[in-house]
């Protein structure tokens, strides 16, 4: 069971990866937003699995990422970052 947890944090991380490179070259801040949430969601099930394994510590670390990604996105939207790039875009 645990060849599983390594090959499926395996994705994960791979996943995350590619969010990594979308955030970095992303052209608006919500290309760049959707990929911060993705690597908070990667961040995430990273944990959990290893919850799945045995490290029950990282739980605690699951949910703070879980905090951290949704306070990110709230920030973006009440800064107005959302409604000045749609401007734009019309």
């Amino acid at each position: 069971m645990r060849e599983f947890y390594y090959v499926a944090t395996g994705i994960v991380f791979l996943t995350v990866a590619v969010g990594l490179v979308r955030l970095l070259l992303g052209p608006r801040d919500v290309d760049r937003m959707m990929a911060a949430q993705l690597l908070g969601s990667g961040g995430i099930a990273v944990m959990l699995l290893a919850t799945g394994s045995g490290i029950t510590a990282a739980l605690d670390v699951a949910l703070t990422f879980a905090l951290l990604a949704a306070f990110a996105a709230v920030a973006l939207t009440r800064s107005g970052g959302l409604r000045r790039k749609q401007e734009e875009d019309l």
